[in-house]
């Protein structure tokens, strides 16, 4: 296997660069640039020196022995100067040694994986945990990467596996009397599992949102303030606004941290009839993405119909209180009238919905989880028809387990990995 190099910082200047070498030449590497090597994951300062022997730099160097590093293999890092100039003659320096070459996209992170440091589900959760813009991405993704989704998914499979196994013998000894009857306790294994991945999926929709950011429409009438409350929540000129009815003809996103959840806020087109033809697809626009949405805020008088209905936890409130006598239950983006009402109003909504979140982020790890159901409750089926069919019960199982071992990366996902790791740096 090649030694293979990359950095692992962003590009450019910096006050450091850290430059990674893993493979199995890393400390001989390491050893012929920047000796003497030190011991490993003992930080010492060295001279990086090119084959002449002239120093290109002064860096901190750690060493660690596989199968105890990220990798699994003999990793080494070198904690240079971020000078662009010395990036590119160390790059330079370890691409003229044989069996090195520069890493390719997410290489760090695919030999962690075959190595068995990490399943493909906490290789998702580290991808999360680089691209986590809020507190709550941050904290899911660090959830994933910790692992703990695949240990869920170790139990449900040593469990089916229990359970085929008990099927398995009264197949084997369908001619015999089989002493203890096994339908009780493969009913009470599958009957557990199943409510497990259940909840799972029904945490899933919740999870991604948290991943890839909730939705919250600003849906009205024409000239109803919504482009004005969107640059008031926004904080800028988001938005064009004027007093002429129909300005907002696509919809605008913004996106907002909002108490540590990510939120895309969504000013939408005014609804109403008889509008221009240009105006009349913004408007269709705005019903989609309205109806679609997370969470709607309705801009609209109290007695007031729109084509979008309201649902649960939508709010619904009165515009431009800044020209009303009574502001009761209505918000003003020119003056910020009931602004942070709102904004609380929302982060309450959304953070309820958090709580029921589950480990399984991805739309990849709904579709595994609901093959695995399927193939339980397909399982259970047939398990209420007696002995007889027991032999396409265990099938049904395999195909569960199956989707089970997808979901964490042991079979079945070598078309997925390219795709994957292409959306890390070169340094991971």
């Amino acid at each position: 296997m090649d030694t293979i190099f990359a950095q692992a910082t962003a590009q450019g200047r910096a006050g450091v660069c850290v430059i990674r070498i893993s493979g199995p030449q890393a400390f001989f590497i390491a050893e012929t640039i920047a000796q003497p090597l030190p011991a490993p994951r003992v930080a010492a300062v060295r001279a990086i020196s090119d084959a002449d022997g002239q120093v290109i730099d002064r860096a901190l160097v750690l060493t660690f022995e596989g199968p105890n590093s990220f990798t699994g293999e003999d990793t080494v890092e070198l904690h240079l100067h971020g000078s662009i100039a010395v990036v590119r003659a160390v790059l330079a320096l370890l691409s003229g040694f044989d069996g090195t070459r520069l890493a390719e996209p997410g290489e760090f992170t695919r030999r962690a994986m075959e190595n068995g440091k990490l399943d493909l589900t906490q290789v998702e959760g580290l991808g999360d945990l680089i691209e986590a813009e809020t507190e709550a991405q941050r904290k899911q993704a660090l959830r994933v990467l910790s692992g703990h989704l695949g240990q869920k998914v170790d139990i449900w499979r040593e469990k089916l596996i229990r359970a085929a196994a008990l099927l398995e013998v009264t197949i084997d000894f369908a001619d015999e009397d089989v002493p203890v009857d096994v339908s009780p306790e493969v009913t009470e294994l599958l009957n557990a599992v199943n409510a497990d991945i259940l909840a799972e999926i029904a945490g899933t929709h919740t999870a991604e949102r948290i991943r890839t950011g909730f939705e919250v429409a600003i849906i009205g009438r024409p000239n109803a303030g919504k482009s004005t409350l969107l640059n008031a929540l926004a904080g800028r000129d988001a938005a064009i606004t004027s007093a002429v009815a129909g300005t907002t003809r696509d919809v605008i996103e913004v996106r907002m941290d909002l108490g540590g959840l990510p939120v895309t806020l969504l000013d939408t087109a005014g609804l109403r009839e008889g509008a221009d033809e240009v105006e009349a697809i913004g408007i269709d626009r705005a019903k989609t993405r309205g109806e679609q949405a997370d969470l709607r805020v309705f801009l609209s008088e109290e007695d007031e119909e729109l084509p979008v209905a309201a649902v649960a936890d939508d709010i619904v409130l009165r515009p431009k209180a800044d020209l009303r006598d009574s502001a009761d239950n209505a918000i003003s983006g020119v003056t910020g009238q009931g602004v942070p009402q709102l904004i609380e109003r929302i982060q309450a909504i959304l953070g309820a919905r958090s709580l029921n979140a589950g480990l399984a982020t991805h739309e990849r790890h709904r579709v595994a989880l609901q093959k695995s159901a399927e193939g339980l409750a397909a399982a259970m089926l047939v398990l209420d028809h007696g002995p007889d069919q027991y032999d396409i019960a265990s099938e049904e199982l395999r195909h569960s387990i199956r989707a089970l071992e997808a979901l964490v990366g042991r079979i079945d996902v070598e078309n997925l990995l390219d795709v994957i790791f292409s959306s890390f740096c070169l340094g991971k």
